[in-house]
């Protein structure tokens, strides 16, 4: 455990001697941290704080208000699925419930083997060809529930 913490230690000193030490470098920071571990943990809070000089409260604050960021552990795969008007209209039912039944995970929860979190999205900036959804990075669009299969199963687990 000790040495997690050593490794985390040493990659949040490489991100701030990338980014700079000020609060203008904390969300670059912790989006980098978010990136290589898949959250935040309480000790990266602490850490973070502690390089950039600034209270815990206020590096918790930016994590609770993003929702690209989590305090949480994450599952390794992200799907957002996006919860707009446009793509409720567009079938977005019936994709969810495809990616329900192929996680084998609720909306808003992690999978117990820790593959999958599931998670809404208000907008991927994609109306015109909903429904989408995001897995980590990439972006989906014109989703049928066929396709959420085909897009679940080819995921290199």
């Amino acid at each position: 455990m000790q040495d997690n913490k050593n490794a985390l230690a040493k990659d949040i000193e490489i991100f701030v001697n990338e980014y700079g030490n000020d609060r203008s470098a904390l969300l670059p920071i912790l989006q980098s941290i978010q990136k290589k571990y898949s959250y935040i943990s309480s000790f990266a809070q602490q850490e973070v704080a502690r390089l950039l000089d600034i209270h815990p409260v206020e590096v918790f604050g930016v994590i609770s208000f993003y929702s690209f960021l989590s305090s949480e552990p994450k599952g390794k795969y992200i799907i957002r699925l996006c919860k707009t008007i446009i793509c409720d209209i567009s079938g977005r039912a019936e994709v969810e419930r495809a990616i329900v039944k192929a996680t084998g995970t609720n909306f808003g929860e992690t999978s117990k083997d820790k593959i999958f979190t599931l998670e809404y999205t208000n907008c991927l900036g994609m109306c015109d060809m909903g429904p989408a959804m995001m897995v980590n990075d990439k972006v989906y669009t014109k989703l049928t529930p066929e396709k959420v299969i085909e897009i679940l199963t080819n995921l290199n687990r």
